[in-house]
């Protein structure tokens, strides 16, 4: 499989660095899958449906040219070869261009769906109906059939793509397995974390970061604990698997350059 490696978003938040979203477009044989697809041509037509404080707090460019609809046509395909999306949460950054791909199949962790359906107020504004009222090809996956490196799994598109359940920042958000063609694994691990240099040793993270991790925390205690897995994951197995999370520009940069 081929892996292309698209920024589908810029974020200035005023307390911390500058932030994207790192979405994944991977060309298979059955037809184009995205993992995730930052904002879509819907939220730069109409920016006050993300919400004043969002705009307010993050700041994002919403630059038509950094949508995953524009990215996908530049490099050739049309929104009709996208067959399938993966989506490793539904809030606004992650799932904001649905609708440009209204045909694809929207794979996504069934306690994610519900979770957007009975939002405490307090989070209520991380998710956008219109997102997905187009009649999204909801395909719900539940509970994990299998392992993959020891985290409970479930394989959503054939053996290439597996969803890894790592809930907290929401309760039904997963991390998505990509398998190279060399082999190598790449775990889209969503905001699973937020600081590349999480994943590092000695562990450290931006102190805005760490508190917007902490904020948007459904359950900080469950995240906390995903967190040291995917360290101990990173830091035994970098020889086969790349882990990144969906906002760190060092990441994306270096990925998207062909390096790891």
């Amino acid at each position: 499989m081929t892996v292309h490696h698209l920024n589908c978003a810029t974020m200035r938040p005023l307390l911390a660095p500058t932030m994207i979203a790192h979405v994944l477009l991977v060309e298979r044989d059955e037809g184009l899958m995205l993992v995730d697809t930052g904002f879509g041509t819907g939220d730069l037509a109409d920016p006050e449906r993300l919400g004043k404080p969002y705009l307010r707090l993050v700041r994002p460019a919403l630059d038509p040219g950094e949508t995953a609809l524009a990215q996908v046509t530049a490099l050739g395909f049309s929104p009709e070869d996208v067959t399938d999306i993966v989506v490793t949460h539904l809030d606004v950054d992650h799932a904001g261009g649905l609708a440009d791909f209204p045909d694809a199949r929207v794979h996504v962790h069934q306690l994610e769906l519900e979770a957007v359906k009975n939002q405490p107020l307090r989070h209520r504004s991380r998710n956008v109906p219109a997102h997905w009222a187009h009649g999204a090809r909801w395909v719900p996956h539940a509970e994990p059939d299998g392992e993959w490196f020891s985290f409970p799994a479930v394989t959503a598109l054939g053996d290439d793509v597996v969803l890894v359940p790592l809930p907290g920042h929401t309760p039904g958000q997963v991390g998505v397995a990509v398998r190279e063609g060399s082999g190598h694994w790449l775990l889209h691990a969503g905001d699973a974390f937020f600081d590349g240099r999480q994943m590092g040793s000695p562990a450290t993270c931006h102190r805005g970061l760490a508190g917007f991790q902490l904020f948007t925390a459904r359950s900080n205690k469950v995240r906390r604990e995903n967190l040291e897995r995917l360290q101990e994951l990173a830091a035994a197995h970098s020889d086969e698997v790349t882990v990144f999370c969906a906002h760190d520009k060092r990441q994306y940069d270096a990925l998207a350059g062909g390096g790891r």
